[in-house]
């Protein structure tokens, strides 16, 4: 089917808008294309330890039908629009689908890497790609992030993360404003 005509059917289903920090409706049936804003899929164990599977922006698509995980939650990252793809158009976003499961394949080794500062030097990258423009100094990654957050992703703590920020920004590879970082150039070709 056309792109045109696949945006003309998704538009005539009904699009919600959820606030950060909100969790976005379970439908066994159903997935979520997301049309503006930034959400995470997590999962958590027994003991209520959280795990985060990814993240994801306009154009992606999430829900349950793409997970076997019995926990499993979409929270709100920023404010979002989201509209509601059924089961039976799903082949109109395959494309999507298959783009869903490549970047959960790039997230596990992310995530398999034995270092943490290694890691967390990759998760940056991987945001930077998904998330990022072009500033002066690199690539601003246009999603705020506490520190919290980056270690949750990264399986450790946040004085891990808050002191290997800190050593990244001491090294030249990042910078810091605020809530957001800056890849810089030369950090961006050790990622590629």
């Amino acid at each position: 089917m056309e792109m045109g005509l696949l945006t003309i059917l998704l538009a005539n289903f009904r699009s919600w808008s959820f606030n950060r920090g909100n969790s976005l409706p379970s439908r066994a049936e159903s997935l979520w294309r997301i049309e503006r804003g930034i959400v995470r899929t997590l999962t958590w164990n027994d003991a209520g330890t959280l795990s985060v599977l990814g993240y994801w922006g306009p154009g992606d698509v999430v829900g349950q039908p793409l997970s076997r995980l019995s926990s499993y939650q979409i929270e709100c990252v920023t404010s979002v629009e989201v509209s509601l793809v059924p089961a039976h158009l799903w082949h109109q976003v395959l494309d999507k689908i298959v783009l869903h499961g490549q970047q959960v394949e790039e997230l596990l080794y992310i995530l398999h890497q034995q270092r943490i500062p290694l890691r967390l030097q990759q998760l940056l990258g991987w945001l930077a790609q998904k998330f990022g423009r072009e500033v002066d100094q690199g690539q601003l990654i246009d999603l705020r992030l506490t520190h919290q957050e980056l270690a949750e992703f990264v399986s450790t703590t946040r004085v891990t993360a808050t002191r290997l920020l800190k050593q990244f920004e001491q090294e030249g590879r990042i910078r810091r404003l605020r809530h957001h970082v800056i890849l810089c150039h030369q950090q961006l070709q050790l990622v590629e």
